[in-house]
């Protein structure tokens, strides 16, 4: 698969103007990250669209001492924002969780395509408030669901092809949970025929059970799909792509 197949498989790209996706391609750098290394880090001045090509990015933002993983990105995803915009410094790290390349387009291309090509702004703008609007129909989700619920939402937020990429960890962080209450969750799940756990990464067996348990997270999903940063792979099935956090 050539790089504009895979440019083509992200919805925020395939939404831009056809002249914009040309620049992006020819001027976009391709970069290679091995397991546990960064795209960028949480305060960088250097900002700029990242688009994930293949593999996996955590997405994590400082809290305190700590750091917490926020979203996860993949392939087709992409994310980010631009200083010439008004904008300020990175608000997460991304660190390949796997081997991955990504597309990076700096400020500095994004200026120079954008002077040529206004329609560009406009494509940028509607990423970041893509990611506003995913943002706070997260924080909503936080806040209204129970753990349960909260849980089945993360889960069905994450599918794709029905199979999370996720360790019990990983799930615990993005729902704000300890590890511990988030097995027993999916302990009782898994005896309810709704998932089967694996070595970091969950299955989903049952969607419709998943869903009502985490009631509103449909309208999330839709959310996010109006946003142009998440899609259902097909019309006809239940996975969804996601993509999380400038």
């Amino acid at each position: 698969m050539t790089i504009g197949d895979q440019l083509r498989q992200c919805r925020w790209f395939g939404r831009c103007d056809p002249a914009v996706q040309q620049a992006i391609a020819a001027d976009g750098r391709l970069a290679t990250r091995a397991r546990g290394q960064w795209v960028y880090g949480e305060g960088d001045m250097a900002t700029g669209i990242v688009i994930v090509l293949d593999g996996m990015l955590r997405l994590e933002a400082a809290a305190g001492e700590k750091t917490v993983l926020v979203g996860i990105a993949r392939a087709g995803d992409a994310f980010g924002q631009s200083r010439q915009m008004g904008g300020g410094p990175r608000i997460v790290t991304a660190i390949a969780s796997r081997p991955s390349r990504v597309l990076t387009i700096s400020d500095a291309m994004l200026d120079r395509i954008g002077h040529r090509l206004p329609a560009l702004w406009k494509a940028t703008s509607e990423l970041v408030y893509g990611q506003l609007d995913a943002s706070v129909h997260g924080l909503a989700q936080m806040l209204s669901l129970r753990p349960r619920g909260r849980i089945a939402a993360r889960l069905l937020t994450f599918a794709r092809d029905a199979d999370v990429p996720l360790s019990q960890s990983d799930l615990a962080e993005l729902c704000g949970l300890s590890r511990k209450v988030v097995s027993a969750h999916l302990s009782a799940l898994e005896q309810a025929g709704a998932i089967e756990r694996g070595y970091r990464s969950i299955l989903l067996r049952d969607m419709a059970q998943l869903r009502r348990l985490a009631g509103d997270a449909d309208g999330f999903v839709k959310a996010m799909e109006r946003s142009g940063i998440a899609h259902r792979v097909s019309p006809s099935d239940d996975s969804i792509l996601l993509a999380a956090g400038p």
